[in-house]
């Protein structure tokens, strides 16, 4: 038994999360807490554990979706806690405690779960707790409905879910004396909508508060901004909660005349919130606080971390900043481990914040100024209308940006800066192929140069390989390509559609371009899957594979043993070589290749297999540019038959020329990038191997968790911070929970923008609109490539798409994503197969569920759900 002041947020083990709190609220000067105990968390150990051992062996044998079998055995594992006969020195110790605070006073008892009112999972609302209990029996009693509630098939649910052991959470019980307030309710310190930092939002009704926090009704809702109240909603609060004489507490109905009243004036709220920025301060995150008023004061009973706000970038100053997701632009939102933040910052010359695992760029500065403005919210408007419209929320405010002329545009950095007019350049397809030739020579001179490496020397070598690869990534001639095939099938979408009213026509004109190594990855796993196809066995052998989620490469050795396997492995391991740099998220170089993990690929493998005749490669290139020559045939006789038809036509051919040209190239950069990376890991991870013998790491994968400079300072001095890696580890965590927005301010708050148009049909989903074309077919929600299950004819959904989808887009007949623009790697592999595709669908893969039947409107971009 421990009393509050006895307690501190290095307790947590002993007395649970929200013992811990209230024990580090009690020392927060100018916050009222009522007095109390904890009774600890061995209490629970030795008066429940012998009793339940064998239940929660079953218990941890149940699957998380087994409703059943979860209800059945948490019904009697709380029949059991609840019968249990405490000790006689907890009797005991109980007492004590309440006849220091006043035995016959009423309190409130609590569940305090270890894993309870977490920074990283708040677990609000997964055990019980119980107001108005007086006297020694029935302060026990509750403790014993307390323990018992860490069984109820909420709980036991969500921790399945959340991969928690029911073993390792453990229940501590909070006794506080009991306050019997006027009003009370909720205070977020940071807006739980908009994840603003310095907006508050106070609710408040009449009556103790468990209403509120339950959701059982409406309070007044206020929001608070600079010690001043910017709105305020009053609810017509019909119900609310008493205790009773006695103990417990029952549901009344509020005096009529009480009813629409507010129940805080705007001083009280002030007053309030100035006492949450002061917890807030003290625990060094925004927090969700319950409080009551009792005469005129706020007494504060209960405060957690808000564990759903993404996390602000830190700058250390009081300047107004306005970031965008990197992620949101590469297709890859998920969490980056450091090793992959680090590396990515090292490679690209725009100065970056990292947040949760993810980067952003401030684009503060370039909004600032007209030119750059413009620049930017040009450049968005045709890429990523959500984006667009996130910022100009932020601008149409109008006191967020401080506006500067565009003589300081100068004093920018380089990077910060929008891009100039791009230079002409001559559509010859040489150049090219030149840049190709040169890349694929400086990757093999990497390769040599790094063999045989390690320790300092390897460091510096990739130190010095990097500035190669910044090189290669930003050398001019390369920016000139891309942007002219950018801006051609830009200049052919805006002219054909107001010269023929033909929509989105580069997206069937750029169909087979050459020089796609993204497009060309996918169909040729289309020609393994020819060598494969003509042999049963090789194709059952590969699929019990793909069914056991084999780790490794060793299953390439057995294949060769199987009649035609040797010719399979050769044309896999042949894939391989040009494209087993590849995976999921590959901007992070920690995230696992193909060429690591091979069986990543069979689903989209034996797909191919099933849904495809012999040649279908080769076919589908073919027709792809049949289509793009046929189409390109019929606009030009159709300008011709225009006024001024002849120099239109003429025009136009040029600029088909040069996007078919330039077109393919747009995916060079980043496969040669990643063929860098990749030669990267592999030496890192032997000298990760080195580390690991030498006893400086304990584990391979502790070098992701070390920034690039930091594993230098590692192999320099042979001493890694294992606690650093530790809470590393266990930050990443809880990084892969979070979602991260497409624009952050440094107030915190979250934008994602929103589409503002009406010409979708009722029902629709609104998207971005970047591969033409309509097509019907069944939903199939993918989240993980490697668990893709397609048919020919089905509808790709899933929340974005990076290089290594494409495989799987020579089976689908349409495209639906999360996140995406015009020119992100999905939408220009749609375009090169003629899928009709619809990026930047919020929330599609949770609106849109796997099996139903969709219609895609890639032209005009919406999506139907028709059954």
């Amino acid at each position: 038994m421990i009393g509050f002041q006895h307690i501190d947020s290095t307790k947590i083990a002993t007395v649970g999360g929200k013992g811990a709190h209230l024990g580090e609220l009690s020392r927060v000067e100018g916050v009222r807490v009522p007095d109390g105990f904890c009774v600890t968390t061995d209490a629970f150990r030795q008066a429940v554990a012998p009793s339940i051992d064998a239940l929660l062996d079953r218990l941890s044998r149940v699957e998380p979706d087994d409703h059943e079998a979860i209800r059945t055995l948490s019904a009697e594992i709380r029949g059991v806690v609840e019968g249990v006969e405490p000790p006689g020195e907890l009797v005991a110790a109980v007492g004590e405690q309440l006849a220091r605070l006043g035995e016959q006073d009423a309190y409130a008892v609590r569940s305090s779960a270890t894993a309870e009112d977490l920074p990283t999972a708040s677990f609000a609302g997964q055990q019980d707790s119980y107001l108005n209990v007086v006297g020694r029996a029935e302060v026990l009693r509750h403790i014993r409905r307390c323990w018992a509630s860490l069984f109820t098939e909420r709980a036991v649910t969500y921790r399945c879910r959340n991969g928690f052991d029911h073993r390792q959470v453990r229940m501590a019980v909070v006794v506080q004396r009991m306050v019997f307030p006027e009003a009370s309710g909720m205070l977020f310190t940071a807006d739980p909508v908009t994840s603003n930092r310095k907006v508050a939002t106070v609710e408040a009704g009449w009556g103790l508060g468990e209403a509120l926090v339950a959701g059982l009704v409406s309070g007044d809702v206020y929001t608070v901004r600079d010690d001043r109240v910017v709105s305020a909603t009053v609810a017509d609060k019909s119900m609310y909660v008493l205790a009773t004489p006695g103990g417990g507490t029952r549901d009344a109905p509020v005096e009529r005349e009480l009813r629409s009243r507010p129940a805080l004036t705007d001083a009280q709220v002030v007053r309030l919130v100035r006492l949450g920025r002061r917890v807030e301060a003290h625990f060094g995150r925004p927090q969700d606080i319950e409080w009551c008023l009792a005469g005129d004061d706020f007494h504060i009973v209960q405060s957690r971390p808000i564990t759903t706000l993404f996390p602000v970038p830190v700058t250390g100053d009081e300047e107004n900043h306005v970031y965008v997701s990197v992620g949101h632009q590469q297709m890859m939102t998920d969490a980056m481990k450091p090793l992959g933040l680090s590396l990515w910052q090292l490679t690209t010359p725009r100065p970056m914040q990292e947040a949760a695992g993810r980067l952003f760029v401030d684009v503060g500065p370039l909004l600032a100024t007209p030119t750059g403005r413009a620049g930017l919210l040009g450049t968005l408007g045709k890429s990523d209308p959500l984006m667009l419209d996130a910022l100009k929320t932020v601008l149409d405010r109008g006191d967020f940006i401080d506006p500067l002329p565009d003589g300081d545009l100068e004093s920018l950095p380089a990077a910060l800066r929008p891009p100039g007019d791009t230079p002409p350049i001559e559509t010859d397809p040489a150049v090219v192929t030149e840049m190709i030739r040169l890349n694929e020579e400086s990757v093999a001179e990497l390769r040599r140069g790094i063999e045989g490496l390690s320790g300092r020397e390897l460091l510096d070598f990739v130190t010095a390989d990097l500035a190669e690869l910044k090189r290669l990534l930003f050398e001019p001639r390369g920016y000139e390509v891309i942007m002219a095939g950018m801006d051609a099938s830009y200049w052919l979408n805006e002219h054909l559609e107001e010269w023929l009213g033909e929509k989105n026509a580069a997206d069937t004109l750029t169909q087979s371009v050459p020089h796609n190594v993204t497009a060309e990855m996918g169909l040729a796993l289309l020609d393994v899957a020819d060598v494969v196809r003509p042999h049963p066995e090789v194709v059952a052998f590969l699929q019990r594979v793909a069914d056991e989620g084999r780790e490794g490469d060793g299953f390439l050795d057995e294949l060769a043993a199987l009649p035609g396997g040797r010719e399979a492995r050769d044309a896999l391991l042949g894939f391989l070589g040009t494209y087993g740099m590849r995976c999921a998220g590959e901007i992070d170089v920690t995230r696992t290749r193909w060429s690591e993990q091979p069986a990543m690929l069979l689903p989209a493998l034996l797909g191919n297999v099933r849904n495809f005749a012999p040649g279908a490669g080769k076919r589908h290139f073919e027709q792809g540019l049949q289509e793009a020559r046929r189409k390109e045939r019929e606009v030009l006789t159709r300008l011709r038959a225009l006024p001024g038809g002849e120099e239109k036509a003429e025009e136009t051919k040029r600029m088909i020329d040069r996007v078919r040209t330039f077109a393919g190239y747009r995916e060079y950069p980043k496969y040669g990038m990643i063929s860098r990376y990749f030669v990267y890991k592999q030496a890192l991870l032997r000298e990760a191997d080195r580390l690991v013998r030498a006893g400086t790491l304990g584990a391979r994968d502790d070098v992701f968790f070390l920034r690039f400079e930091e594993l230098r300072e590692v192999v320099r001095t042979g001493e890694a911070d294992a606690g650093l890696i530790r809470d590393r580890r266990e930050a990443f965590r809880t990084y892969e929970t979070l979602t991260p927005p497409r624009v952050l301010t440094s107030d915190g708050e979250a934008l994602n923008g929103r589409y503002r148009r009406a010409d979708a049909p009722p029902g629709a989903l609104p998207g971005l609109a970047v591969s033409a074309g309509t097509v019907e077919g069944r939903a199939r929600v993918v989240t993980d490539m490697a668990r893709a299950d397609l048919e020919a004819g089905d509808i790709l959904v899933t929340a974005y798409t990076d290089p290594s989808w494409t495989p799987l887009f020579v089976t689908v007949a349409g495209l639906v994503t999360e996140v995406g623009g015009i020119m992100t790697h999905g939408a220009v592999i749609a375009r090169e197969y003629g899928l009709p595709a619809v990026v930047g669908v919020e929330r599609a893969t949770r609106l849109i569920r796997d099996g139903q039947r969709i219609r895609v409107n890639g032209t005009d971009g919406h999506v139907e759900i028709l059954t």
